[in-house]
């Protein structure tokens, strides 16, 4: 009896990838992409280490104080002064303020977008989110100096009218005396690190298994408590992930950041006063920079270099835990 031959049968021998073949292709292709890896640690490193050797006769000439002192007086005859603290914590509270506004509502997009918006306006909602994320900076920048900082300014008065007598909150929104602060730097950033956010989200709401949804809803959960239960866990890392990543624009952020923080050389609890951030001092120094000068405002940007991978590195660190956690209760 005689068997049809079949597609496989008829095909040329040189169609048929050989065994041996595709163990070359295969090796060709972790090669390619572990020198692909190789290739961005070197990069990295490069930066890391030109940037520290063009830094070093600044951190020679400040010592610890280049990070732990308040005092930035580059022109000072007699004795130039580099201390970045002041520069330091004005990054810190803008960005930290920025991801205090970005993640809920970044979140909240993300969940409306992947649980309960109509099929004909996810489509348009993901079109607008991903075109505010190529807005360039300096058009946030702009309208939030001519537009955000001037009518915030009421705004911030009446907060601080409102909580003047009420310890630490007193403080923490204190008067302001134009809208060029902390806090508007702070909603400029969320408004830019927003897209990046809720695109992230989005995507690692959608890899969640629709069956630990549906098991959800079978047991009797309502839509949050399905959420809390199965969407949340399964989406931690990331969510740490997307929020990370946040944190890593508007640290770096230098033209909007520039133009609505004020640029004042100050430590501040209020969130209404002026201050300045390491990108922005670096952007405004850098045309009138030289000698040592230069080396101080290059030194300033290994300090937010390092500042970056720790970030990244304890966000690393958190999911870990988090996900080693979540392997011990559900074994």
């Amino acid at each position: 009896m005689e068997f049809p031959l079949t597609q496989l049968d008829r095909a040329p021998a040189s169609d048929v990838t050989t065994p041996g073949r595709g163990r070359t292709l295969d090796r060709v292709f972790g090669g390619a992409s572990y020198g692909a890896g190789l290739l961005v640690l070197g990069v990295l490193a490069l930066i890391l280490l030109s940037t520290t050797w063009e830094a070093l006769p600044a951190f020679q000439h400040s010592g610890f104080d280049f990070i732990f002192g308040q005092r930035w007086a580059p022109n000072n005859p007699d004795l130039p002064l580099f201390g970045t603290l002041t520069f330091l914590y004005g990054t810190a509270v803008s960005s930290l303020l920025a991801l205090l506004i970005a993640v809920p509502v970044s979140i909240g997009i993300a969940l409306f977008l992947t649980e309960l918006a109509p099929r004909w306006l996810r489509v348009p909602a993901v079109t607008v989110i991903d075109l505010l994320a190529a807005v360039p900076s300096v058009v946030f920048g702009l309208v939030g100096i001519l537009v955000i900082a001037p009518a915030a300014l009421p705004l911030y008065q009446w907060i601080h009218d409102l909580v003047v007598n009420v310890p630490v909150l007193g403080s923490v929104f204190g008067p302001a005396v134009n809208g060029n602060t902390f806090a508007t730097a702070g909603v400029i950033l969320a408004v830019m690190v927003i897209p990046i956010i809720t695109s992230i989200s989005r995507e690692v709401f959608d890899t969640v298994p629709v069956a630990d949804k549906q098991a959800a809803y079978a047991l009797g959960a309502t839509r949050w408590e399905m959420i809390k239960g199965a969407v949340f866990p399964h989406s931690f890392a990331g969510l740490v992930g997307a929020a990370m990543l946040g944190l890593g624009r508007a640290m770096g952020e230098t033209i909007a950041v520039t133009l609505v923080i004020g640029g004042s050389t100050q430590i501040a609890a209020n969130l209404f006063a002026s201050g300045n951030s390491m990108a922005a001092v670096i952007a405004q120094q850098w045309g009138e920079a030289s000698g040592l000068h230069t080396s101080a405002l290059i030194g300033i940007g290994v300090v937010l270099f390092a500042m970056t991978v720790l970030v990244n590195y304890s966000a690393r660190v958190i999911v870990r835990r988090a996900e080693i956690r979540m392997k011990g209760a559900t074994a």
